[in-house]
């Protein structure tokens, strides 16, 4: 198994016990080769689980205070389901640090989709317990800050690149243009700012934990300004033709 050293600077923590964090990656399929008991990941699966529910339940709860039950409920399930849970685990390279038998090894389990979920619930059980709370909330939002930002989008606009885009062409021919502006911080915690242009003139500027988030951030304050200084070309914006 490669140095976990590299891991944990991704991960922007350095466990106190080692032993927590090789116990997250290991897959179950261990102790059934085993003569004897063999622990391994699932109780810090559930853990995990139980950890990420409630730092995403309580996100949501403060960042959308005119949401009601349903809307939250499936905000939450938006955020995290095993598609999701499988796709971070995968972006934090957990598949080449698992821990597996030989026959789970042989059949493609590093890269097994429920694997990586599971080990990425049970990466933020062990943060907890090796943590505190804190600690697995500040990986969980950094983790999901750019699905939250996704979610903050006003009512009525689900795709604000696509809907500048269109707002623009009904004047011109040219479609607006995104630019890297800049890309600080470490690998782990990566923020992105980005700049849309139409016909060599910026017209906004947007912030996010990715580029994608960036100018989706960009398109939509630039839609808010097109919006208000124009409102009466804007109003009709989306409404059938006569």
């Amino acid at each position: 198994m490669p140095a976990l050293a590299e891991l944990q600077v991704r991960l922007g923590w350095i466990f106190r016990d080692d032993n927590l964090l090789r116990l997250a990656l290991t897959h179950p399929s261990v102790a059934h080769e085993q003569d004897h008991p063999t622990p391994h990941n699932q109780r810090l699966e559930f853990l995990g689980d139980s950890v990420i529910g409630l730092v995403i339940t309580r996100e949501l709860y403060h960042k959308f205070p005119e949401a009601n039950e349903g809307t939250l409920t499936k905000s939450r399930a938006k955020l995290v389901n095993a598609a999701s849970l499988t796709a971070h685990g995968r972006a934090l390279g957990l598949g080449s640090h698992l821990i597996l038998s030989g026959g789970e090894e042989n059949t493609g389990g590093r890269e097994r989709a429920s694997a990586l979920a599971d080990a990425f619930e049970a990466l933020l059980g062990a943060i907890f317990l090796d943590g505190g709370f804190d600690a697995a909330r500040d990986l969980i939002l950094r983790e999901f800050a750019a699905d939250i930002e996704e979610l903050a989008l006003p009512a009525g606009i689900e795709n604000p690149k696509g809907e500048l885009q269109e707002l623009l062409q009904s004047k011109s021919p040219n479609a607006p243009v995104y630019e890297l502006v800049s890309a600080e911080g470490p690998d782990h915690d990566r923020s992105f700012v980005c700049a849309v242009l139409h016909e060599r003139t910026e017209l906004a500027r947007g912030a996010g934990k990715s580029k994608k988030n960036a100018e989706s951030a960009a398109a939509l304050a630039a839609l808010k300004t097109l919006r208000l200084d124009k409102p009466d070309e804007c109003s009709g914006h989306g409404a059938a033709p006569a």
